[in-house]
């Protein structure tokens, strides 16, 4: 996803897409260490990435709120 897009979302639809992309990112992994060959190898930090992304993104949110009381 790109940055535009996830700044578009509202922080429940944030959590919801955190969640999915754990559960991607786990079954990714497990894929590696057991050997198996992933489709798309960057498909692992594509999905590390998106979810640093959203974490900053809902960060800076809660940050505004405790700023703007």
């Amino acid at each position: 996803m790109r940055i535009k897009e996830i700044r578009q979302l509202s922080n429940a639809e944030l959590k919801k897409k955190l969640k999915e992309l754990g559960m991607e990112l786990i079954k990714l992994n497990a894929q590696a260490a057991t050997g198996t060959n992933p489709k798309n190898p960057s498909q692992i930090r594509g999905i590390k990435k998106s979810i640093i992304q959203i974490k900053t993104i809902l960060n800076e949110r809660r940050l505004e709120q405790i700023t703007n009381g």
